[in-house]
């Protein structure tokens, strides 16, 4: 995959980890319809986000992605 997909990815499992570092991540290596679908398991919960691919590319380098994201992240982990 691209640097870009890499440093986005890295900078969505940051964001994780600084919500709640007991999530455990899993990002699909390739995104369906321009989607990702991100699952975070906290124990025997289990929660699937939908993510844009540009999102994700764009998430270390945009501050208001950065904050759209954090945002989604934390809502599902509060939901699981």
């Amino acid at each position: 995959m691209s640097e870009e997909f890499e440093e986005g990815k890295q900078k969505f499992l940051e964001v994780v980890k600084g919500v709640d570092g007991a999530v455990q991540v899993v990002i699909p290596t390739k995104p369906t319809n321009s989607m990702f679908l991100i699952s975070l398991t906290k124990g025997p919960n289990r929660k699937f986000l939908t993510i844009p691919e540009d999102d994700i590319l764009d998430l270390p380098n945009e501050a208001d992605i950065l904050v759209t994201v954090t945002k989604t992240v934390k809502d599902a982990v509060a939901a699981l």
